[in-house]
């Protein structure tokens, strides 16, 4: 998918330019009134939202829209977001204090020494609000893949240069973004977030299951708090075979994690029982090397209660 990020200096046009980039690429723009609008709709189920969080929760709602449309985010910190993921390209606008004076000028209707004023205000509350979500208050121009100065060209040929630049880049042949890729995205937003005690609006549903141990069900609550769906004990996988093909011998993982592609062991028994199990797992990834497994032992699972405070000890 392609990701278009534009940023700007206080009194830059980078609003602008946003909406001129999204009607040229077909895109869906989220600028800041779009986002807060987001936000404000979930406050009832997220809470207030502290700054620190703003970064986590504005990463989500990329990822999302991104699964449907090509994006361009015009929200001040953007840039720093989606670091790894293919497919987004960053751009820088700058130019000279009295160019965005008069911008601002030009906007407001107002004469310079008005304007500067309001420069000067917006500057340094910009620069605070973007010191306490992103953790920088200035750019950083190794963040960006393009910088365009604005006293060289107007909107028009900026984005005629965005244009050929990701059209150089290949940034659209990467497709839309992959169900697989946003809930990965959204999994690590969901711990970060996790950290205020904020939790999205739930996207998947909690289920109840007959589990055969303690253990599961509080793994499970700990995948319902994520939003992460799970099934339990859905597929058998047969180790042993008699001379007339009949099945000796199975093993049945405890959960399978369909966004993921993943399958999870809980063990938390005895060191000659795990000993048994171990053999099983083994067994298994040789028969079945396609099968992605993770295997959670005692201690893994008493670090996951402890960090989370799910119960006061793992069951035995």
């Amino acid at each position: 998918m392609a990701i278009l990020s534009i940023a700007g200096e206080t009194g830059s046009l980078c609003e602008e330019l946003g909406r001129a980039a999204a009607a040229r690429f077909e895109a869906d723009l989220i600028n800041d009134f779009r986002f807060e609008q987001l936000v404000a709709d979930q406050e009832g189920a997220l809470g207030p939202v502290p700054d620190e969080a703003w970064s986590a929760l504005l990463e989500a709602v990329i990822a999302r829209a991104a699964v449907e449309r090509h994006v361009v985010c015009t929200v001040a910190g953007c840039e720093t977001l989606l670091q790894r993921v293919p497919g987004c390209f960053r751009v820088l606008l700058m130019g000279t204090e009295a160019r965005h004076i008069g911008n601002i000028m030009i906007d407001r209707g107002v004469d310079r020494e008005a304007a500067k004023q309001i420069y000067d205000s917006v500057e340094q509350a910009r620069r605070t609000l973007r010191k306490k979500r992103f953790g920088r208050a200035s750019f950083r121009v190794h963040d960006f893949d393009l910088v365009l100065a604005e006293e060289a060209m107007d909107t028009r040929a900026q984005l005629a240069v965005i244009d050929a630049a990701v059209q150089a880049c290949g940034i659209f042949e990467h497709g839309l973004l992959s169900a697989a890729a946003e809930a990965q995205i959204q999994f690590r937003s969901r711990l970060r977030l996790a950290r205020f005690n904020l939790l999205p609006p739930a996207a998947v549903e909690s289920r109840r299951a007959e589990f055969s141990h303690g253990t599961e069900e509080i793994f499970a609550r700990l995948l319902d708090f994520y939003q992460i769906a799970w099934e339990y004990e859905p597929r058998s996988f047969p180790l042993q075979w008699d001379k007339n093909g009949r099945v000796t011998e199975a093993f049945t993982p405890d959960f399978y994690l369909p966004q993921f592609d993943l399958y999870v062991e809980l063990t938390t028994m005895k060191q000659t029982l795990v000993t048994r199990k171990n053999r099983k797992i083994k067994l298994l990834r040789s028969i079945y090397p396609h099968v992605n497994i993770q295997v959670f032992y005692q201690k893994d699972m008493q670090d996951l209660i402890l960090k989370y405070g799910l119960s006061a000890r793992v069951p035995s």
